[in-house]
């Protein structure tokens, strides 16, 4: 993810614990309704900032699809 290579180290950090928590419990995650159904996307705190991470999940896989700011994410989630 590009997004991700732009985080500091601390930042990476945080990223990296929010999504070790969803491969212990994918439904932490707010399932998303309408042209996003199917996609969940999880809200946490990233050095003082609230950072949000979209994934899909079923029983076999989970695909992070982005990561970022409240800021235009559902816009660029969407495309």
């Amino acid at each position: 993810m590009r997004a991700y290579k732009k985080l500091r180290n601390n930042q990476k950090d945080a990223v990296d614990q929010a999504v070790a928590g969803i491969v212990l419990d994918p439904s932490i995650g707010e399932a998303k309704k309408g042209d996003l159904a199917g996609v969940y996307v999880h809200k946490f705190d990233c050095v003082n900032q609230l950072f949000l991470l979209a994934y899909e999940y079923d029983p076999q896989t989970c695909v992070l699809l982005l990561i970022g700011t409240h800021e235009n994410f559902y816009r660029d989630l969407k495309r």
